[in-house]
């Protein structure tokens, strides 16, 4: 994280964070530059639990796009934002209302088109999701 990108500064607090990253109680926990992979934390609350009392795929898949998302977030420049194009969960284990530990990495960056992958676990170390994306690298004008 070369520090001049938006991510760098939404961890300083000089930006806020997006509403979903609130809403999911996101925290920035570290990032290896070299190796490219980032690792944050979440709240599973009890709002997102679904019928069965656990926690909502949707709410799964959501947390995974966070963790995917910032771990290319940290490698961008001024001026530079990358959404999702597209993204594959493997729901492996029910999560529970808790923490859940996220680490995202980036596969392979090209001009425009990177591939991620990741993974979430609950504080039990337990493998929740595995997943994948694809985002494209814009500029602002």
């Amino acid at each position: 994280m070369d520090g001049s990108g938006f991510f760098a500064k939404i961890v300083r607090g000089e930006l806020p964070q997006a509403p979903i990253a609130t809403l999911l109680g996101w925290k920035f926990v570290d990032f290896d530059a070299e190796q490219q992979v980032i690792k944050v934390e979440m709240q599973a609350r009890p709002e997102f639990m679904n019928p069965a009392g656990l926690i909502h795929g949707g709410m799964l898949a959501a947390m995974l796009d966070e963790t995917l998302s910032p771990a290319l977030a940290a490698t961008l420049g001024p001026g530079e934002f990358a959404p999702t194009l597209e993204i594959k969960v493997n729901f492996i284990s029910p999560a529970k209302v808790g923490r859940i530990f996220g680490t995202g990495r980036v596969l392979s960056r090209g001009r425009s088109i990177c591939f991620l992958e990741g993974q979430l676990h609950d504080e039990q170390a337990t493998l929740l999701v595995t997943g994948s994306a694809t985002s494209k690298i814009g500029r602002s004008r």
